[in-house]
């Protein structure tokens, strides 16, 4: 399985659509052995990130809440992080 791919289950708050997508991109790049979108893959690849992604929300929808949150935050969630660091930084 990819490793880049974050746990979202349990996030506080919970997981954001955009959050979902990215994950799911990562998913079908990895599989699908794709590194960059052309006007080839590209269809192929939003029509599999979509159904993914609703996959995806469904399966976090029905899953019970974990126990204990994840052991790191999406990426997205790290970059807005660094990002708010460095315009708190005079």
């Amino acid at each position: 399985m990819c490793r880049n791919i974050t746990v979202l289950r349990g996030l506080e708050p919970a997981a954001t659509e955009q959050e979902i997508y990215a994950a799911a991109l990562q998913y079908v790049r990895k599989v699908g052995g794709i590194s960059g979108l052309s006007s080839t893959t590209k269809p192929a690849v939003d029509k599999a990130v979509a159904a993914i992604a609703a996959a995806t929300t469904t399966l976090l929808a029905e899953l019970p809440d974990r126990r204990v949150p994840p052991p790191s935050e999406p990426p997205l969630r790290r970059i807005a992080a660094r990002d708010a660091e460095v315009q708190e930084t005079p």
